[in-house]
């Protein structure tokens, strides 16, 4: 018995599963009836059903098979790895040497395409071939079972009381949440507003079937040109290949730098992006076979990407933009722009976000890597973020019929202003979809079943910002740091916050009023 993750399968192919043999003497008794009977056991090589070396015991004769009688069943090959050697990608390691090694699995007639890449099974078969100097073990499965992932059950007794502490806004939460979150890498305070997408993201990102199209996809802009190394050495580099998105299966698909990608590998991107799937083809003339074949794999994670401004390369390339608050998107497809559910400035060089905290914290990392340098370190771990992010994501959310009303007003009202006669809409229809998975997440976040109005606020301030990037400021005017107006030192300015964004709505729900004509708004009455 083994357990591991698909990493590689083929496509379904034939083997001989039975066949008959006959005496090659036309004298002998054999030649003729169902004497020889040959039919292929588990763990046995297919050699051992079909070979030209047989010979009739009777009388020596060597013995042909009546290929009338094969008979084939399906056969397909599986490569799996132990979960472990993911951990060298999620930044784990006990300085200790280790190796791992991909095993093949082969699996036949009714087990066949009861695998997908990236999820991980238990296989009990048989050896058929071990030579692990020459990575090479193979296994010939008898059955198999999918692992369920380990969901630790309810959140840690930290997030319990804070949630209980906060309970009285449906803002609060959320904001302690992105600001503290990741404080063993960056300092909390710290971008915010990013942390507060990327968490929403997570718990957006769900293995299941059917929410497939609810992943939050995200796109960066940015300029930070800070660079502070711990040492010489650096943290080093690690190359994202074309497998990741697939083995990335209710998780991140974390692609780097989009601008640094080839057009064919971009458009390969929004194909991917737009329908959630990555089809392979495979040529019969190279492989042996007449027919020309293709495989599709559903894409079941979130992407994270960025473009980085300030490469030296592609400084004196970029247009000037003409419309306040836009930004200039040109290094990339606008369609892929597009496909990417937020689009996020992250430039934390104004006067309102220093450099020195980030600068502090990795040179004290420098000093003292595994140390805690924050409260918030202590009291929230990453193992209680893990339970918190694992427990929200599988929460089945549903709409209260104000904010459905209001993600609908939004919409329609965005659509009208943002609509010229030459150009048409500038809002895509999948812009509906991702002011739904904007609103679900925050509620999920806030560890809620139903999506309140105050999550259509936060979704609608995050779309807005990303439409701005894009297209420029309209008549529904957000500020950049509208979600994070206030730096969070304590309980006064959570507070003030909420004031701000009570504020907000109301700005929201006059937007809708006056350009979204047939879109009733309830009260609080009604």
């Amino acid at each position: 018995m083994i357990q591991g993750i698909v990493i590689a399968m083929t496509t379904v192919t034939k083997y001989t599963q039975g066949a008959r043999f006959l005496c090659s003497d036309e004298a002998c008794p054999l030649s003729k009836g169902f004497q020889y009977i040959r039919v292929h056991v588990p763990g046995a090589t297919e050699s051992a059903t079909i070979r030209n070396d047989f010979v009739c015991n009777l009388c020596s004769s060597s013995l042909q098979e009546d290929r009338k009688f094969r008979v084939l069943g399906d056969k397909q090959i599986v490569e799996i790895i132990t979960a472990k050697a993911l951990h060298a990608f999620q930044g784990y390691s006990n300085n200790q040497p280790f190796r791992f090694q991909s095993l093949t699995i082969f699996l036949r007639d009714e087990l066949v395409n009861k695998m997908n890449i990236g999820d991980e099974y238990k296989i009990i078969g048989i050896p058929t071939c071990v030579k692990t100097l020459q990575t090479s073990v193979c296994i010939e499965a008898n059955s198999i079972t999918f692992c369920n992932p380990k969901v630790p059950s309810g959140i840690s007794d930290n997030f319990r009381c804070l949630l209980s502490l906060t309970s009285s806004s449906c803002w609060k939460f959320t904001a302690i949440l992105a600001n503290i979150f990741a404080s063993h890498i960056i300092p909390p305070g710290t971008y915010n507003f990013l942390k507060l997408c990327l968490l929403m993201s997570l718990v957006q990102t769900r293995d299941c079937n059917k929410e497939l199209e609810d992943c939050l996809d995200i796109l960066i802009i940015t300029s930070d040109t800070l660079l502070v190394d711990r040492n010489n050495y650096g943290t080093g580099a690690v190359s994202i290949q074309a497998g990741s998105a697939l083995l990335a299966k209710g998780g991140i698909c974390f692609i780097g730098d989009l601008a640094s990608y080839k057009k064919d590998k971009l458009e390969q991107l929004q194909s991917v992006m737009e329908s959630r799937s990555i089809t392979v083809y495979i040529p019969g003339k190279k492989f042996g076979d007449d027919v020309d074949q293709q495989t599709t794999f559903p894409i079941q994670c979130s992407f994270w990407s960025f473009v980085d401004m300030d490469s030296s390369s592609r400084k004196n390339i970029q247009k000037t933009n003409t419309l306040i608050g836009q930004m200039d998107c040109s290094l990339i497809p606008a369609n892929l722009v597009e496909a990417f559910g937020l689009l996020i400035n992250c430039n934390e060089s104004s006067p309102c976000h220093s450099f020195l905290p980030t600068v502090q914290h990795t040179l004290k990392k420098a000093i003292d890597p595994e140390g805690l340098l924050y409260l918030a370190s202590k009291q929230f771990t990453t193992e209680d973020f893990e339970k918190l992010l694992a427990f929200a994501k599988n929460l089945n959310v549903e709409f209260s019929l104000e904010a459905e009303r209001m993600i609908h007003g939004y919409y329609l009202a965005s659509r009208r202003i943002r609509t010229d006669s030459i150009c048409g809409s500038k809002l895509s229809a999948s812009a509906l979809k991702y002011l739904v998975s904007l609103s679900e997440a925050h509620a999920r976040l806030n560890l809620r079943t139903k999506v309140l109005k105050e999550d259509v606020v936060i979704a609608a301030l995050l779309f807005e910002t990303s439409l701005t990037l894009k297209y420029g400021t309209t008549v529904f005017c957000v500020a950049p740091n509208a979600v994070f107006p206030f730096e969070l030192y304590n309980e006064e300015y959570l507070e003030q916050r909420d004031i701000y964004l009570t504020h907000c709505q109301q700005q929201l729900l006059q937007f809708i009023a006056t350009y979204g004509p047939g879109t009733a708004i309830f009260t609080n009455d009604e």
